[in-house]
């Protein structure tokens, strides 16, 4: 999709530097990717802890040594 976007000059340099991107795109394109990966981790850490028909540590261990 295209789209136009006004991004500092300085800015858009320094995310292709840390993206290692030679064009811009791929230094925007990397930049969104981090973005949503950091929110669905954020997302499935919210969830951690929460079900409650997973087996413990020491329930686990417990049934390795029966075997």
């Amino acid at each position: 999709m295209k789209t136009t976007i006004d991004i500092p000059q300085k800015a858009l340099e320094e995310a292709m530097r840390f993206a290692g991107a030679s064009t811009k795109r791929a230094a925007i394109l990397a930049a969104v990717e981090e973005f949503n990966g950091r929110h669905r981790m954020a997302a499935l850490a919210r969830h951690l802890g929460t079900c409650k028909n997973l087996m413990s540590v020491d329930e686990l261990k417990r049934l390795r040594e029966q075997e």
